[in-house]
């Protein structure tokens, strides 16, 4: 008995070793959270830490607008954004 209760603990033990692995998988933003399109990364916006990128020019005027938004469908998507980059220090 003992021996079962330990592999139904070392069983448990690796199924949420597993889970949490697969879970930490980051999913790359690779369409455009206002039109679908796939991103150009050379069209973004820099929010609350995050950078957002676009299919083209006016999506990220449209992601001003309403930013909340679109970071809600992004989170809903299971995107996992990329950070800003680190603005210059001020001399």
């Amino acid at each position: 008995m003992k021996k079962f209760k330990l592999l139904i603990l070392a069983l448990t033990l690796t199924a949420l070793v597993a889970g949490n692995l697969w879970a930490a998988d980051a999913k790359p933003q690779t369409t455009c959270p206002v039109l679908a399109g796939n991103v150009n990364k050379q069209v973004y916006a820099d929010y609350k830490g995050k950078r957002i990128y676009f299919c083209c020019q006016g999506c990220d005027a449209e992601f001003k607008k309403n930013p909340d938004k679109y970071m809600k469908k992004l989170k809903e998507q299971g995107v996992t954004l990329e950070p800003s980059p680190a603005a210059p220090a001020k001399k």
